[in-house]
């Protein structure tokens, strides 16, 4: 970590890799900056408060999912298996599967390490009787799993469709890497939100009391915090739009004037309209989930759906690879 000087005065240590996508990422056109770096505490605060809203039905709608099928998962599982859960956050839903299942250990890994260890401390109260084991890493690669867990039979967790804030090909790169942090033999319990109308997704990404909005523009915030920003946040304004074509949400951050301004000491300038591509949620219909897991290593062995058909919970299994057909 590097230490700067922020705008204010104040100094802070910066992730070089933040400092080196977001300079990559103005840099390019269009402009954009990967969606994980959303995800300091002030973000992970707000996303938190995001799952709460009336219009975000992703979060409610899979906790109902969790909720009913618990006895068909451990049937499916097995006691005795270490869960890894990836990209924890408030590990809110994770107690629903820890509940169902008798694990051995549970791995919450997540990126914002202050965000990781209160949700680690405050599950440990509520399993006094479970290994619980932080790991603060980025899951986007295979990682080396605590030495605890070597021998245990391993679940994958990955709620929320965070898969859908990847590009298809990054999906899958995940995918794999999950498998190759797992090992063969594991297994996954993934979310993914499911392809609907425009007129039920567009305001989940845009929030009539603004936190959604608030969430996009903290990624300015933390810009001009950790690496000496000096970008007008009340210039940008957040944009949520549908696009058909990829069957995705995109947020972007758009300027309502032209700015210029400079981030690590390096100078930007962009026009009025102009936009900083900031997060993509795709959403996926039935083969289309089953066929992205099979292209990351995983063979899909059961589904899951609320009845209105807006969400949908995998189960995989990382089956030993064959060549074809």
């Amino acid at each position: 970590m590097l230490k700067q000087e922020a705008a204010d005065g104040t100094r802070s240590f910066a992730d070089p890799q933040f400092r080196a996508d977001v300079l990559a990422g103005l840099a390019r056109r269009p402009r954009a900056i990967p969606a994980r770096w959303f995800y300091d505490r002030r973000g992970s605060e707000l996303f938190e408060a995001i799952t709460d809203l009336p219009e975000y039905y992703p979060t409610r709608t899979e906790i109902g999912i969790l909720s009913r099928i618990g006895g068909d998962v451990r049937a499916r599982v097995g006691a005795g298996r270490a869960v890894v859960e990836f990209g924890s956050g408030s590990s809110t839903k994770t107690p629903l599967l820890l509940g169902a299942i008798d694990p051995s250990a549970y791995v919450p890994i997540d990126i914002s390490g202050d965000f990781l260890r209160q949700s680690s401390r405050a599950l440990s109260a509520a399993f006094p009787d479970l290994l619980v084991l932080p790991f603060e890493a980025d899951f986007m690669r295979p990682l080396a799993l605590p030495r605890a867990i070597a021998d245990a039979p391993k679940l994958g967790f990955f709620p929320g469709s965070t898969i859908g804030n990847m590009t298809p090909l990054m999906a899958t790169d995940l995918l794999r890497a999950m498998r190759a942090s797992l090992g063969e033999g594991a297994m996954l319990l993934i979310g993914m939100d499911r392809i609907k109308g425009a007129d039920v997704l567009v305001p989940a990404y845009d929030d009539a009391a603004g936190v959604t909005a608030a969430f996009n523009l903290n990624l300015l915030e933390r810009i001009n915090r950790e690496l000496a920003g000096t970008v007008p946040v009340d210039a940008f304004r957040h944009v949520a739009r549908w696009n058909d074509d990829r069957a995705r949400i995109e947020m972007h951050l758009q300027a309502q004037r032209d700015v210029d301004f400079t981030v690590d000491g390096r100078p930007f300038q962009m026009a009025a309209g102009e936009t900083i591509h900031t997060e993509n949620s795709h959403k996926y219909g039935a083969r289309d989930a089953r066929i992205l897991l099979r292209a990351g290593g995983w063979t899909p062995v059961a589904e899951w759906t609320d009845p209105d058909g807006l969400f949908a919970v995998y189960l995989a299994e990382a089956q030993a690879e064959r060549p074809a057909p």
